[in-house]
């Protein structure tokens, strides 16, 4: 644990981190200020000095994983004609389930005013599952220059398809729901037309 009044390093993300692991090894229930400080190893106080309450904690890691989801989306660009259409794709969609996101969804989801912030969030400049299919809709249009994907393909109805499954998997999934890759996966080849 940090002495008080010595600077914890890169205090968001050893907090956020600090909660996925709690998400994914107890379940959002278990998630509690109190909780995230004592995994990060952090003095007590620490989330409430950095974050206007535990909901603005939650808003804010959401966020955070949906940026970096964008992100990653946004390079795959760089990558049309290396690897496969398919992995590249299974690339970006398995951050968004990977991490704890789908208990992290169900938190936000049980937490109106997490829910509220981030709305908000995503309606303004935050990145989130716009900038995601932007990203894909790029991607598959470049591919598609290359010859890699099918002329049948439409670039902005194949990536609305695949972040709306992910967001609906995201929304609708549980801690007993299957593993939803193996069905984003089936869904990258009905689009591309694969076997």
């Amino acid at each position: 644990m940090s002495p008080r009044g010595v600077a914890t390093p890169d205090v968001r993300e050893r907090l956020f981190a600090a909660a996925e692991r709690i998400v994914e090894r107890d379940g959002p229930g278990a998630l509690t200020s109190r909780a995230v400080t004592t995994e990060a190893g952090c003095a007590k106080g620490l989330l409430h000095a950095h974050f206007a309450g535990f909901d603005a904690f939650v808003a804010e890691l959401c966020l955070d994983r949906f940026a970096r989801t964008a992100t990653g989306a946004r390079a795959l660009s760089a990558r049309a004609g290396q690897g496969t259409v398919a992995r590249n794709l299974d690339t970006v969609i398995r951050v968004l389930f990977d991490s704890g996101g789908l208990a992290l969804s169900a938190l936000a989801m049980t937490r109106p005013e997490a829910t509220a912030r981030i709305r908000a969030a995503l309606g303004g400049t935050a990145p989130g599952f716009t900038a995601i299919q932007e990203a894909l809709t790029g991607y598959l249009a470049a591919e598609q220059r290359l010859g890699r994907v099918a002329a049948t393909v439409d670039p902005p109805t194949a990536a609305l398809a695949l972040v709306g499954t992910a967001h609906h998997l995201l929304m609708t999934g549980g801690a007993d729901a299957p593993d939803p890759r193996p069905a984003m996966q089936r869904l990258v080849g009905a689009l591309l037309g694969a076997p």
